[in-house]
């Protein structure tokens, strides 16, 4: 059974004479599945990570997880945005401790767990490259840094669905090519479901299994893409012809998308 499915549906701001963002779109999404939708700019992409997430219902169809209707915001989803958005006034481990302060499942024992909670985001810390930066500020960070801290805190309370909306766009290509590659590590280490938003079509290429294009909005599913590269996958899968043509494959059918 798929983990995230969505069947036709449809979503629209604003009311009945609202902007129209997703129509007719269905997508199924296996666990431990990483997926990258792709396409051009305001067709919908980010609207669906808000349906999976419950922070806003469908208009019409269904968005089921784990086979039950989405109906509200929903336990077990991380998310990391294109800014980090790191509290300034707290250390790098208390910005990646926060979610088990306030979450619903974990504030209560907060406290008596601290111990096992700053163990758990240490450990992940250390798999970034950012333990000896525990005790910094934000603005003590650059931005890749800030960036790998963000991941952290979004996979912190374990969560089975990590959702991501172009979480490596602001930053520079090398920096952004280097941490590919760390949250690929992650992903193989710990197998949670990845929903990536991107217009970055060699970072979908190098990320996901399978990648959507979506249509100009009103977005809905044009196509489909298995990615059978091997991984673990490094820069210079990157300059493989098998790599360098799915990339092409993926430009000719946004183009396309563009002009229909």
């Amino acid at each position: 059974m798929a983990l995230i499915e969505a069947e036709r549906v449809a979503l629209r701001y604003g009311g009945p004479a609202g902007t129209l963002a997703l129509e007719d779109f269905s997508i199924a999404i296996e666990p431990g599945e990483f997926t990258a939708l792709v396409g051009p700019s305001g067709c919908g992409k980010s609207s669906f990570l808000k349906i999976v997430s419950g922070l806003h219902p469908v208009s019409a169809g269904v968005a089921r997880l784990h086979g039950r209707p989405i109906d509200g915001p929903q336990h077990g989803i991380g998310m990391a945005f294109q800014n980090a958005t790191l509290l300034p006034w707290r250390t790098t481990l208390e910005n990646v401790l926060l979610p088990l302060e306030v979450s619903r499942d974990h504030r209560a024992t907060f406290r008596q767990r601290r111990r096992e909670h700053e163990a758990r985001a240490m450990e992940l810390l250390r798999t970034v490259g950012l333990a000896e930066f525990r005790d910094h500020a934000p603005f003590q960070l650059s931005g890749g840094m800030q960036q790998r801290a963000n991941l952290c805190r979004a996979l912190v309370h374990e969560p089975e669905i990590l959702l991501l909306d172009e979480p490596f766009a602001a930053l520079d290509a090398f920096t952004r090519e280097e941490l590919w590659g760390v949250l690929q590590d992650l992903w193989l280490a710990r197998r949670f479901t990845v929903v990536l938003v991107t217009h970055d079509l060699r970072e979908a290429a190098f990320l996901a299994d399978t990648i959507h294009v979506v249509s100009r909005r009103p977005g809905r599913i044009v196509a489909t893409r298995r990615v059978d590269l091997p991984r673990p996958r490094t820069l210079a899968t990157t300059f493989e012809p098998a790599f360098v043509d799915l990339v092409h494959e993926l430009r000719d059918e946004i183009s396309r998308v563009r002009q229909a």
